[in-house]
């Protein structure tokens, strides 16, 4: 019996684990069995990896194979194993030394005529292999970009089998591609200075920017909140490497591109309304894979129409909301998410749009307006910094249209200041900004702001809850930070409360 094993990485959520895998071939008649928890396209990489070594010219053996993966209780999904299942059944078969092997990890799907195809999950799985006793790794040639992402690896790139087996013979296999040219007609820039009035708004957006809130915006429709929301990613600083590789981790798992570089800038995620609950927060039959709300880690995450998702799926954001990461379990593993998004929620008044609008003409039932706000909870409510109600325009609304707002770059400005302020503040707890922070420590490690018993009275009156205490804390915080405050002010919290109950605010 010949025996020789290569390694791969199985990932379960972010998380990876080295697999080692074995080939050993026998005598008797041939045959192909594969042990060690496979899933269904894994189990099926025998057929694909058989089919292309015969295209390659290098030929499958003729006697008994058996493939392990170990460990041999970890279950293990996906396609990316075939290259290593292929090297180990070559080496096994002494067409090249299974020496070459060593300090190698493998990733790559094998097509049937031995082309080598891009995987999900790479860049996690990478940060896995250099964490342990690996120097070399090969990889997808159209994957070498996001392998060139971590560094203290030597990466080979592999367009088909052929490179491969001229990679573990000593070639240098394929070259790192060219930077790739910008589109000409990219993504748009979106400004908040196209949002027309609505000061008040853009006011709660720079707070919610500042501190990452949760924002939740109600109105007419017609009004901006749509426009309001998506501008909120141009007023947030660009991600720290360490949260940039996070985030990447996870897009890469997605199967997002990841040839133009680390993710830098906050993501952002707008599922529709008709939105499953797999697709949200994440789903899958064996190992789950991420959804909308690990996708917009670090970023935002925009519910438009929030009335219209199914109650079941809002309520799957209570977890998250509060733990910032989701934890998916299934019958043969758990895999666990980072998830800590910023939430802007939107909404309308009622199914017409018009409840409450002065002269509007709403013809809703009294019933089915409050049976359509209720579709958004209370506890979702509850998890919500800010609540924005935004009127209709003036009369004069069209001879302001021409003025010239502020951009989102000088908005931006502001918001990093901002953030400073709290990192220099927290750095020694280790949070970045206000709206992490827990509620004890935001309590007791904090001094409270003036004005507390504003607080207070708002508790005995039923307005206000505890959590709802340490929301208001966080935005007197952020409030104070844009002023440039060393500690909030009364009327940072008289400001902080009417933004968390929703009756308005100025800017302070």
């Amino acid at each position: 019996m010949s025996q020789a094993r290569a390694w791969s990485v199985a990932l379960v959520g972010i998380d990876g684990r080295l697999v080692e895998v074995e080939a050993a071939i026998s005598s008797g008649l041939p045959s192909t069995r594969m042990v060690g928890l496979p899933d269904t396209a894994l189990y099926e990489a025998r057929d694909r990896c058989r089919a292309a070594m015969a295209s390659t010219g290098v030929g499958w053996p003729s006697d008994p194979v058996t493939i392990n993966l170990s460990p041999a209780t970890l279950p293990k999904a996906g396609s990316h194993y075939d290259l290593a299942i292929a090297a180990a059944v070559a080496a096994a078969g002494r067409k090249f030394d299974p020496g070459a092997l060593e300090g190698t990890a493998l990733f790559g799907e094998l097509g049937l005529d031995g082309r080598v195809r891009t995987v999900r999950g790479l860049l996690p799985a990478l940060l896995t292999v250099a964490r342990g006793d690996f120097h070399r790794v090969v990889v997808p040639a159209g994957q070498m970009r996001e392998a060139a992402l971590v560094t203290g690896l030597s990466v080979s790139g592999a367009a088909d089998l052929a490179d491969l087996f001229d990679i573990l013979t000593g070639g240098p296999g394929a070259m790192l591609p060219p930077p790739a040219e910008p589109a000409a007609n990219g993504a748009p820039h979106l400004d908040i200075a196209d949002v027309a009035g609505q000061a008040e708004a853009k006011w709660a957006l720079e707070v919610a920017a500042a501190g990452r809130h949760h924002l939740y915006l109600h109105g007419p429709p017609g009004v901006g909140k749509t426009l309001l929301a998506e501008r909120l990613p141009s007023l947030l600083p660009d991600l720290e490497l360490s949260e940039a590789l996070e985030v990447s981790a996870v897009h890469s798992l997605a199967g997002l591109n990841l040839d133009a570089g680390l993710v830098r800038r906050p993501p952002y995620a707008d599922p529709h309304h008709s939105a499953s609950i797999a697709s949200l927060v994440g789903g899958g039959a064996r190992i789950a894979l991420p959804g909308a709300v690990s996708r917009a880690h670090r970023g935002v995450l925009f519910l438009d129409e929030a009335p219209e998702f199914s109650p079941r799926v809002m309520e799957a954001l209570r977890v998250p909301l509060e733990s910032g990461r989701i934890v998916l379990g299934r019958a043969v593993a758990t895999a666990t998410y980072p998830a800590s998004f910023q939430l802007v929620l939107a909404a309308n008044p009622c199914p017409c749009g018009l409840a409450g609008t002065p002269g509007g003409d709403c013809r809703c039932p009294p019933m089915v307006v409050r049976r359509y706000a209720s579709r958004v909870s209370g506890p979702i409510l509850d998890r919500i910094d800010i609540h924005q109600h935004l009127r209709t325009p003036r009369a004069s609304f069209l001879s302001r249209v021409h003025e010239p707002g502020e951009s989102s770059a000088v908005v931006a400005e502001r918001v990093a200041d901002a953030r400073a302020r709290q990192r220099d503040r927290l750095e020694p707890s280790g949070w970045r900004t206000n709206g992490e922070v827990p509620g004890p420590a935001l309590r007791k490690r904090l001094p409270l702001p003036e004005g507390a018993d504003l607080l207070d009275t708002a508790v005995a009156r039923g307005r206000l809850s505890a959590r709802g205490v340490d929301k208001v804390l966080r935005l007197a915080w952020t409030i104070a930070d844009l002023a440039g405050a060393a500690r909030p002010t009364r009327e940072h919290v008289h400001t902080a409360l009417a933004m968390r109950r929703g009756e308005g605010a100025e800017a302070a």
